[in-house]
């Protein structure tokens, strides 16, 4: 892979990009931010890991969507999945921004996972599984999380059927999706759902999350 360049962006250019997501990042967070940035363009060129290449915009899109959700779900300390990961995003966006996150990232593409590996391995990130396969092959049962977040799965159907085995008693499914999805996902029976939240700086893309319905069972008389 070529070697990462630096991006010439000022912590005050990093900064006002994620301040209407209600992110105020550290040095320290800026400096990881930076440096996964740098690795995002360099890996890019010879996989495709995203189609914005313009270091703002990759900050506002990917860092801010994706750490957006840490203002509406406790994700200190929590175990969350993420689903698709692609190149990271939401799981190590959350994860630099709430370092005690213990994060799974599933993702099918093994040159994919080589790219999360190595920031990884760059952002010295503890508590970070990669695992290289389909989420269909991971046995809910295994799991236990607290959240499963995905930015681009389709399938919904089968990824809430997944999740709802997954998540623990009060887990939650964080969807970064469209107005359309989102309106045809919260009809999905068993899961119950809080009101879309328009993604900050987007026209079109929202968060939504959800917890699935368990029911409790009565005590024998």
């Amino acid at each position: 892979m070529p070697p990462p360049e630096s991006i010439s962006l000022t912590d005050l250019q990093i900064k006002d990009a994620l301040s209407p997501f209600g992110v105020i990042p550290s040095d320290a967070q800026i400096r990881q931010i930076r440096t996964y940035v740098a690795l995002l363009l360099a890996w890019n060129r010879s996989i495709s890991l995203t189609a914005i290449t313009t270091p703002l915009e990759i900050i506002e899109r990917h860092f801010g969507e994706s750490i957006f959700a840490g203002q509406k779900l406790p994700v200190e300390n929590c175990r969350l999945v993420d689903i698709g990961t692609g190149a990271g995003f939401p799981g190590l966006a959350l994860k630099i921004a709430f370092p005690g996150l213990r994060l799974d990232l599933v993702e099918s593409n093994k040159k994919k996972c080589a790219f999360l590996a190595e920031v990884k391995r760059a952002l010295a990130l503890s508590d970070v599984d990669i695992y290289a396969k389909r989420y269909e092959d991971i046995r809910p049962g295994d799991v236990s999380a607290d959240i499963v977040a995905s930015r681009a799965v389709g399938g919904f159907k089968d990824l809430l059927r997944w999740s709802s085995a997954a998540l623990g008693f009060r887990g939650h499914v964080a969807l970064w999706v469209g107005s359309e999805d989102s309106a045809q996902i919260m009809q999905t029976l068993g899961w119950t759902w809080q009101p879309p939240e328009h993604l900050p700086e987007s026209e079109r893309r929202f968060l939504l999350i959800g917890r699935p319905i368990h029911e409790v069972r009565k005590p024998d008389n």
